[in-house]
């Protein structure tokens, strides 16, 4: 990967959809309803370890850049978060917007950019498993970093690179090294509509931690979530997945500190 990380999106039956935010206006609600089942890992698994790692935010100012619907920012603001704002490319938003917070349709590539956040900065800055559709990488980390208030972090999260080199071992009769450090595009369906699939430019670990020091961000904590023991139980089907795919990367990235 470079620092030029791709992505498109493709409809299943061949023809092309190029334009990302085309795609996320039909898969938005499917990915939303996916999102609310008993059974989502996001519910069991990721919101829980990053609400975690995001710690108290009472009279935070928090930047959602990918933010979906907005609910998690919501969720934050009744948390005592203030003055937030989310940017989604599907505009998809709940209604009425939480208040206190702004959403913003566009894209997050350029946050910069975007004329509501102009002169703004956060204490908070969230990719949840937003961060792949950037299209440069380093650009929008060192964007968001420009953002940040004096003691403020970002919070990133990725999906576990082992998982593509699992699915494209079983998808091509390959191995997991073969695949793992193959630079060929990957396209899969999201499991959330069966008639969108998207193309991804995968990576390595070292890809994602080079991003992270050519953006000037140094690594404070990072976790890879596992279900509990209980919800193990409860839900072994999803446990099974854990086990083969890995799940997600968790990153809570701070400023390099300028040299004297």
């Amino acid at each position: 990967m470079t620092a030029h990380d791709r992505q498109s999106v493709a409809r299943t039956d061949g023809d092309s959809v190029p334009d990302s935010s085309r795609a996320w206006q039909e898969l938005t609600a499917d990915y939303e309803q996916a999102r609310a089942r008993e059974d989502s890992l996001d519910r069991l698994v990721e919101w829980p370890a990053e609400r975690d790692m995001l710690g108290d935010v009472s009279g935070r100012s928090i930047l959602d850049l990918g933010c979906g619907n907005g609910g998690k920012l919501a969720e934050l603001l009744r948390d005592g978060a203030v003055d937030c704002a989310g940017v989604d490319v599907a505009g998809n938003f709940i209604t009425p917007p939480p208040t206190g917070a702004e959403l913003i349709r566009g894209d997050l590539s350029d946050p910069e950019s975007l004329p509501e956040l102009r002169g703004r900065t956060f204490d908070r800055i969230l990719f949840l498993q937003s961060f792949g559709y950037a299209k440069d990488p380093v650009h929008t980390l060192r964007a968001a970093r420009s953002m940040l208030n004096r003691d403020g972090f970002i919070l990133l999260t990725r999906t576990q690179p082992i998982r593509y080199a699992v699915e494209r071992a079983e998808q091509n009769g390959t191995t997991v090294g073969e695949e793992y450090f193959s630079t060929a595009d990957y396209t899969y369906r999201t499991g959330w509509n069966d008639h969108i699939a998207l193309t991804k430019r995968t990576y390595t670990m070292s890809d994602l931690l080079n991003v992270f020091s050519a953006a000037g961000l140094w690594i404070e904590t990072a976790d890879e979530p596992r279900l509990s023991a209980e919800a193990a139980r409860r839900y072994p089907h999803k446990q099974a997945w854990m086990n083969k795919y890995l799940g997600i990367l968790i990153f809570k990235l701070r400023p390099l500190a300028p040299r004297s």
